[in-house]
């Protein structure tokens, strides 16, 4: 039986490549914040507790929200919905948490181009197991190349960038490489909770509160040990990553379905990594640009065209 396709693909890969610079957008807004307050788990607290008033908002003023959280109740209730897919929202935190940590360590563009990595393996993977809400999608020698030029990305990245970016911190890439396979697992379950309530708004709602009970968490251990932040930033502007990751999330549960986990994935890194190298050049989060970034950030791309091109094999004769 084909899946059904709510749009089309060319379509939901261009949302998705739109939502991908609002990503690094946030990324930038809140690993700014980050250093700006020196407490990068008080800022994805922040950012998440912003994103689920905003939602709750939508969510009060929606009656298909509404209804959608008593069809999730009921399909979990009844094991139609495993419980287990109500808990995306821990991928989207620990992608916030890593925004204030890591990116102002490495630079928006490397930190996007470990995440960009980390999406198309876990793409590649899970589509190929099949749990996300548009079933089993097999391997092309297409998407296996991607997914290889998209590692070799992170190669390049590190391996030729030069003293912009402090070499004692390039190791840290590993954790937005991990942090980009829990991403991809978010819009597979969110994907999942999508269908279960027939609403966007309520997977994205479920999303928020369990981001930010997690994130919450984190913060009150951290704010126990360090203190609470003396200096906050007076522009709102610092403020709006929260606002900004409830676009995305809601975008990734809409499109999941018709493009798949990893061409998802492919789209959205593909705006990441335009905006994080637009951002690093004019707004460095870090040392700034350099020519290993700039190649390592062109290999993603061409990862991301060949992983989105169609593969029809030849006919048996």
């Amino acid at each position: 039986m084909s899946r059904t396709r709510s749009f089309p693909v060319w379509a939901a890969l261009l949302g998705s490549g739109l939502a991908g610079v609002l990503v690094a957008l946030q990324s930038r807004i809140n690993g700014g914040l980050s250093q700006q307050i020196g407490n990068g788990y008080v800022t994805a607290a922040v950012s998440f507790a912003i994103g689920l008033v905003v939602m709750t908002v939508v969510l009060l003023a929606s009656r298909k929200g509404r209804a959608g959280l008593g069809r999730v109740r009921t399909e979990v209730r009844t094991r139609r919905l495993p419980a287990w897919t109500l808990i995306g929202g821990a991928g989207g935190a620990f992608f916030v948490l890593s925004q204030g940590l890591v990116a102002p360590l490495t630079g928006l563009a490397l930190f996007t181009v470990g995440i960009v990595a980390g999406q198309v393996l876990g793409g590649l993977v899970l589509d190929r197991i099949g749990l996300g809400p548009g079933g089993r999608i097999d391997p092309t020698p297409t998407r296996i190349a991607g997914t290889v030029l998209a590692v070799i990305a992170v190669i390049v990245s590190v391996g030729f960038s030069g003293d912009a970016t402090d070499q004692s911190v390039l190791w840290l890439v590993v954790f937005p490489v991990f942090v980009g396979v829990l991403v991809s697992a978010q819009s597979m379950v969110n994907g999942l909770v999508r269908s279960a309530a027939q609403s966007a708004i309520t997977a994205t709602f479920v999303n928020f509160v369990v981001g930010t009970t997690l994130l919450g968490l984190i913060a009150v251990i951290s704010v126990a040990t360090s203190g609470w932040p003396t200096e906050w930033p007076s522009s709102p502007v610092y403020y709006l990553g929260g606002v900004i990751g409830t676009i995305f999330i809601a975008v990734a549960a809409m499109l999941v379905r018709t493009a798949g986990v990893l061409l998802l994935s492919m789209s959205n890194v593909a705006g990441q990594l335009l905006a994080a190298l637009a951002f690093d050049a004019g707004a460095p989060l870090g040392g700034g640009l350099t020519l290993g970034l700039v190649a390592g950030t062109a290999v993603a791309l061409l990862a991301v065209v060949i992983a989105a091109l169609p593969w029809r094999p030849r006919s048996a004769r």
